[in-house]
C-alpha cells in the first residue's frame, strides 16, 4: 500500500471553487430565471438532492475500498439517489419551456456542482487519513 499523501492546497482550492461556482451559478441562474416559484423550487431541490447523493455515494465507495463495512442496501440507495437526481434534472430540462442555452447552463452548473462536491469530499477524506497517520 502506498504512503498516503496530503492533498495539495491548489487542488483543495480548485475543488472548492468548482463546488462554489457550480452551486452559486446555478442558484443565481434560478433567481434571475423567468420561471414560476414551484419550478425554481424543483430545480433547487434537484441540485441539493444531487449534491447530497454524490457525497454519500463517494463516502460509501471509499468506505468499501478501505474495508469499512457498508451494507448493500445503503450502497444501492446511494447509487439510486445519484441516478435519480441526474434523471430528474434531465426530465425537468427536457420538458422546460426555456431556451436551449439556459438548459445547457443548468446542466453544466449541476455537473460542476456534483463534481466539486465529490472532489471536496475526497480531499476531506484523504486529509483525514493522512492526519491520523
Amino acid at each position: 500500500m502506498a504512503q498516503a499523501q496530503k492533498v495539495s492546497a491548489a487542488f483543495i482550492a480548485a475543488s472548492w471553487i468548482a463546488l462554489s461556482a457550480g452551486i452559486i451559478g446555478y442558484i443565481v441562474g434560478l433567481a434571475r430565471a423567468d420561471m414560476e416559484l414551484n419550478e425554481k423550487g424543483y430545480y433547487f431541490t434537484v441540485l441539493m438532492f444531487g449534491v447530497f447523493s454524490v457525497i454519500s455515494l463517494q463516502k460509501a465507495v471509499r468506505d468499501r475500498l478501505e474495508g469499512i463495512p457498508v451494507t448493500d442496501i445503503y450502497y444501492g440507495i446511494c447509487w439510486t439517489g445519484t441516478i435519480m437526481a441526474i434523471t430528474l434534472l434531465i426530465i425537468g430540462l427536457w420538458n422546460a419551456t426555456i431556451l436551449p442555452s439556459e438548459k445547457g447552463f443548468y446542466a453544466f452548473a449541476f455537473l460542476l456542482s456534483i463534481f466539486g462536491a465529490i472532489a471536496v469530499q475526497k480531499n476531506t477524506r484523504d486529509n483525514l487519513v493522512v492526519d491520523k497517520e
